[in-house]
């Protein structure tokens, strides 16, 4: 018999859950949504059921809504950076909003939290489409929407360029000679594109993994050159990503018993509708039956988990669904790499600018 397909599985942990009023339910109080500690807390939990990795969301506006959600948040790369060193198996991939960063500066911090992380880093690339966040900055008017996709998939490409402008042997500290760097394996990278001119190289060496892994959401139509794709519209995504990585995102309300994950389901649902997207209301082990037969038929490498309620959801998903999955032999017992692209099985990353 043909051995279980073997899901990736990573988990977002924004705020006190996915459901809007997840802060009314949560045994969480609302100041530790503003601690490193309340994210390592969560980070461990996955990192202990040997999840690829965790998410963090952040855009350069308050969220939507009144007084009703939580609203205010963290900086998401600094607060895994705060993390990284706490943990040890676990991807961290933060969200970067690309339309008001400037790609040198998500190069050298996404190089640096891979640092931190001891090659565990990636980032979920994000375009911005409010008028908000152009407020906040006052140099440009709100891009179209096809301009500010283009130009995410602009910034990604220079951000691997700018990874890519230190060879990994550029570090030689020869003593002899007082020479700290190989000045020959220092590349420009002389990109000139529709939204930028970036002459490079980095200030910051090549980060342990060559290129953390970047991760883009699936509504975008330049998410081709991404590692990982995540989707909340799985119909025909195979045919739209034949290369990537593709993860379903999927909300998850769980309990012991159907009807009491039901109950808790309906008890959200009387403060603020549950949000749009795919979403499972059951059992821990309910979900462990279905999940490799909706990835085999939608052609999935895995699932993007989004907890209802934290840390209630993650908590069942990582103590009982995963063990489900892995007496299954459809999830890894524990990791057999140590990067985040071993855990993806993403393979290394080839330096463009080195010579072969």
């Amino acid at each position: 018999m043909a051995s279980a397909q073997q899901l990736h599985l990573g988990v977002a942990l924004d705020g006190a859950g996915q459901h809007p009023a997840a802060w009314r339910v949560s045994d969480v109080r609302p100041a530790a949504l503003f601690t490193a500690a309340h994210y390592l807390s969560h980070a461990k939990l996955a990192e202990a059921a040997s999840l690829d990795f965790v998410t963090l969301d952040d855009t350069l506006a308050l969220q939507p809504g009144g007084e009703e959600v939580v609203r205010g948040r963290l900086d998401a790369l600094l607060t895994f950076a705060a993390i990284a060193p706490a943990t040890s198996g676990i991807g961290l991939v933060p969200t970067v909003t690309t339309t008001h960063t400037e790609p040198f500066h998500i190069s050298t911090a996404v190089a640096s939290l891979d640092f931190a992380s001891r090659g565990r880093a990636g980032v979920l690339a994000v375009p911005s489409r409010t008028e908000a966040e152009v407020a906040h900055f006052g140099r440009r008017t709100l891009p179209s929407e096809v301009d500010a996709e283009a130009e995410n998939a602009e910034v990604v490409d220079v951000v691997a360029r700018l990874w890519d402008s230190w060879e990994d042997g550029a570090i030689i500290r020869d003593e002899p000679t007082g020479r700290f760097i190989d000045r020959d394996k220092l590349h420009y990278v002389d990109f000139e594109g529709r939204f930028f001119d970036i002459k490079g190289p980095s200030i910051t060496p090549r980060p342990p993994q060559g290129h953390p892994v970047v991760a883009v959401y699936g509504d975008s139509p330049y998410a081709h050159g991404a590692d990982v794709v995540l989707i909340d519209e799985i119909r025909d995504a195979r045919e739209r990503f034949p290369d990537a990585k593709l993860l379903a995102g999927l909300s998850i309300v769980l309990a012991e018993t159907e009807q009491a994950a039901i109950d808790r389901r309906r008890a959200l649902e009387a403060y603020a509708p549950f949000p749009p997207g795919l979403s499972f209301t059951g059992t821990p082990a309910d979900l462990a039956s279905e999940l490799p037969g909706i990835a085999a038929s939608a052609g999935l490498d895995g699932f993007h988990i989004r907890p209802a309620v934290l840390p209630d959801d993650l908590a069942l998903f990582t103590a009982e669904t995963v063990p489900a999955l892995q007496a299954a032999d459809a999830f890894r017992q524990t990791y057999t790499g140590s990067t985040l692209r071993d855990h993806l099985g993403l393979g290394v990353a080839a330096n463009q600018y080195a010579e072969a």
